[in-house]
């Protein structure tokens, strides 16, 4: 595997795009979980307005990354949301700023799909407020925009994995923050609405958002402006999905066994057999 140089490493998008326009930081951060080092010395910054693609082989610590830039995980080292540190901003603050759609994420199973994607406005309402008709405009936009529209009365516990997975989406999306971390969001999707959720990122980018997601789905990850790749809790390439470096170092990573082709104005990952 080919380490990109160390100068490209640290600057990143700051270096290419000016550091008014990074939605995210990272200098040297480093992360353990259970007291087991997973992410070592960590240097990143993701430009805004942009969809960036976190990839790479299991256990890579892509995960761990994505929760550390979301202000979930303890960490040393600094990180940085739209230009502050991360860990001065209030919460309230930063949750409207920053949404969150984890893994195997779950809220109460009696509660409504309404109410579920409520919980999303919760960072713009005053304690103990009823919802503002700005909420509820939110709320309506959101489940509509996952096609959760018309679940809204249903209790969470009555719908499928895929369509859990739209309500809790649409609670990310209901935030209406300017920069989205998204960790496998294709998660129990099938393919219309992972395809969906494909339009709904480039959609979020056209509005001038910032949409970060780690997938495993390296064919829908090479739709994305940018990519990082992973491996061993460091980063070793971040670039264009249209670079050849940047496919040479997707191939590296999986150790050859698959390999990026074009296909129309588009690129695929495809399995070496």
């Amino acid at each position: 595997m080919t380490m990109i140089a160390e100068d490209d490493r640290i600057m990143g998008a700051a270096g290419r795009f000016g550091t008014e326009n990074v939605a995210l930081q990272a200098k040297g951060v480093s992360a353990s979980l259970g007291g087991i080092p997973v992410l070592h010395g960590i240097d990143l910054a993701l430009a805004a307005g942009r969809w960036t693609s976190i990839v790479g082989p299991n256990g890579a610590g892509k995960s761990t990354l994505l929760k550390v830039l979301a202000g979930l995980l303890p960490h040393t080292g600094h990180v940085s949301l739209l230009g502050q540190p991360l860990a001065g901003l209030p919460a309230r603050e930063r949750a409207r700023q920053l949404s969150w759609l984890g893994q195997n994420e779950s809220s109460a199973e009696e509660l409504l799909v309404y109410d579920v994607a409520m919980l999303g406005r919760l960072p713009h309402q005053p304690w103990l407020a009823p919802p503002s008709a700005a909420d509820h405009a939110a709320v309506e936009r959101a489940l509509r925009s996952t096609h959760a529209w018309d679940w809204r009365g249903r209790a969470l516990g009555q719908l499928s994995g895929g369509e859990r997975q739209r309500v809790l989406l649409a609670r990310a999306l209901a935030v209406e923050a300017q920069v989205l971390l998204m960790d496998e969001p294709l998660a129990n999707l099938d393919p219309p609405h992972q395809s969906d959720w494909l339009m709904l990122a480039r959609d979020l980018v056209l509005e001038g958002r910032t949409v970060v997601s780690v997938l495993h789905e390296i064919s829908f990850a090479l739709h994305a402006d940018a990519l990082v790749v992973m491996a061993g809790g460091r980063i070793l390439h971040q670039g264009s999905c249209a670079d050849a470096a940047t496919h040479r170092a997707l191939e590296d990573v999986f150790d050859q066994r698959i390999s990026v082709h074009s296909l129309g104005d588009q690129w695929i990952a495809m399995p070496k057999i």
